[in-house]
């Protein structure tokens, strides 16, 4: 084994400075060239060298807004400026007309007389651009362009009859709600109403049922409050699995309104269902005239990866779309009160045919899951969604001109069911990798220096990136192998922020903190405190979803008192 080689060995800088040692007198002579060999060390031996000093760490603000109207650029002006003053150097700007720039129509000239504008500002004050494209996950601004891209869910097999030439969907086996299975000792339930007053605990009602599996199922229930402060919810609980995480849109106090929801079963048989509010309340709440049934073709995505196959129930033959059947497409799929916006529920389109009256049909197509309050998320193989996320890269490094992008993957809760997916036969985290190569290739092709960003979460083990989550058909695990080390990480995980800050400084990934979350300040500094453990954080976001931009000055001064 040899040792480690000396870098003055051999190189005469020694011998070089030995003169003038001797010139001098031996005390001044010792100090100086001790002085003149650190200098030597520090620049060439880098293991001896000292550190420098950590670059300050930039100051980025996240904003949201609608560049078409007028107003939001006088606001967007003021508050940037308040930002550069407080020494932010960076905005992540985000729009849903960047999804939609190919069908803006005669807006176009408006539009982008406000992105020049939006841009002077910037440069007036020293702010870097960085536009948020691709919203994967969040989709609905996408799905603005085409509806039938959202990811699907599979109804397999489906009992229709045919009446009067129409064939909607028969019960199979039939199902009803009834007197529920048990109760919270907070509800009272008499008949077909339950009431809630002033629960300082859970308050629900459940039903235990067995259904078919792949079925798509609709509930509805008559709900009146009373200055009631907590939230209803309806909820389908399956091995672990919420199958209907979508909120209802209850007032603190309304009169008799029908709610609806939609789950589909998906593998699982046995599923209890929820009429209630987790945690304590005050005011009244009401449930009336609760019922479920199957919910037939209601928001049917028609695209390649979705078909629609419709067959005879005794023999077996699939019948043609077209010939033995009309084409089938719902009118209120995803544009209603404007494209991209999805309600659970709308009567369902029938299936006209002239087959004859009482044939039995099995009928599979799929229906996209709305999530929370109206999340929908695109199927990000199917070949047009690709296309989109290409004519967006483009159009947007035509109207930008940026030298860094926003990848938006984030929150993707529903993948990996429908039949474009399938055809891969890889898991999600595989689905998820292949996508962000796909998309960081069409954000640098033509400039391997375009720096490309992107949200933390679907890539992180400590976070999103793991098995069941939500709706997502499989693992996630692996999806971080899509990320070149030149992708730089928006993180957001701060509940488990040492683990994953490390996870991908381990990984060679650059990282800018998205703290404040409408959140209290202490937890820039918990930020803070996490990131001087690791290597490579280089900024820090104040991040809100509530354009709440009041604590603007106090973030940054919390991120510039630290040494």
């Amino acid at each position: 084994m040899h040792p480690h080689p000396n870098p003055l060995a051999g190189s005469g800088v020694i011998r070089a400075l030995l003169p003038a040692y001797r010139a001098m007198g031996k005390e001044e002579g010792k100090m100086k060239i001790t002085r003149l060999v650190c200098i030597v060390l520090w620049l060439l031996c880098p293991r001896f060298a000292i550190p420098a000093t950590a670059a300050p760490r930039e100051l980025w603000l996240y904003y949201p807004t609608n560049l078409l109207v007028d107003k939001n650029l006088d606001q967007l002006e003021k508050t940037w400026k308040t930002a550069a003053d407080c020494g932010y150097t960076n905005i992540l700007l985000a729009d849903s007309k960047f999804s939609r720039l190919g069908v803006l129509g005669n807006i176009t000239d408006r539009y982008l007389a406000n992105v020049q504008r939006t841009k002077r500002i910037a440069a007036e004050l020293h702010l870097a651009l960085v536009p948020a494209v691709f919203p994967i996950g969040y989709s609905n601004d996408f799905l603005g362009n085409d509806p039938n891209l959202a990811e699907g869910l599979p109804v397999r097999d489906a009992l229709f009859v045919v009446h009067d030439g129409k064939a909607n969907v028969q019960a199979d086996p039939a199902v009803n709600l009834g007197r529920p299975k048990w109760a919270d000792k907070t509800v009272v339930i008499e008949g077909n109403l339950a009431t809630v007053r002033d629960n300082a605990d859970n308050a629900r009602i459940v039903w235990s049922l067995k259904l078919p599996q792949f079925r798509c199922c609709h509930i509805s229930v008559a709900i009146k409050t009373q200055d009631y402060t907590g939230r209803p919810e309806i909820k389908a609980l399956a091995d672990g699995v919420d199958l209907q995480p979508q909120y209802l849109p209850v007032k603190r106090t309304q009169d008799w309104t029908v709610c609806h929801v939609v789950f589909n079963t998906l593998d699982h048989e046995n599923i209890n269902v929820y009429l209630g509010v987790w945690g304590d309340a005050r005011g009244t709440l009401q449930w009336k005239n609760w019922h479920i049934e199957e919910a037939g073709l209601c928001n049917i995505l028609r695209r390649p990866g979705t078909p629609l196959v419709v067959k005879d129930d005794a023999t077996g033959k699939v019948y043609t779309e077209g010939k033995d059947f009309q084409p089938v497409v719902d009118p209120h799929l995803g544009n209603d009160p404007y494209p991209g916006c999805y309600h659970a529920w709308h009567q369902p389109p029938a299936i006209s045919t002239s087959l004859p009256e009482g044939t039995r049909l099995r009928v599979s197509w799929y229906h996209p899951a709305i999530i929370y309050d109206d999340q929908v998320a695109g199927c990000f193989e199917e070949p047009v969604f690709k296309s989109f996320l290409a004519d967006q890269a483009k159009r947007m490094r035509d109207l930008f001109g940026p030298s860094a992008f926003m990848m938006s993957h984030d929150e993707i809760r529903v993948m990996n069911w429908d039949a474009s997916c399938q055809a891969e036969k890889k898991t999600p985290g595989q689905l998820l990798a292949d996508n962000a190569k796909f998309c960081t290739d069409l954000l640098t092709r033509g400039n391997a220096h375009t720096d490309v960003y992107v949200w933390s979460d679907m890539f992180d083990p400590f976070h999103n990136a793991h098995d069941k989550y939500y709706l997502v058909n499989g693992d996630l695990a692996g999806s971080w192998e899509g990320l070149s080390p030149s992708t730089i990480i928006m993180n957001w995980n701060f509940g488990k922020r040492d683990e994953s800050l490390k996870f991908f400084a381990d990984r060679h990934h650059k990282q800018v903190i998205a703290g404040y979350y409408d959140s209290d300040l202490a937890n820039v500094t918990q930020w803070l405190d996490s990131a001087d453990k690791v290597q490579g954080v280089t900024g820090m976001m104040y991040t809100t979803w509530q354009n709440d931009y009041s604590k603007i000055e106090p973030f940054a001064q919390i991120v510039k008192n630290r040494k």
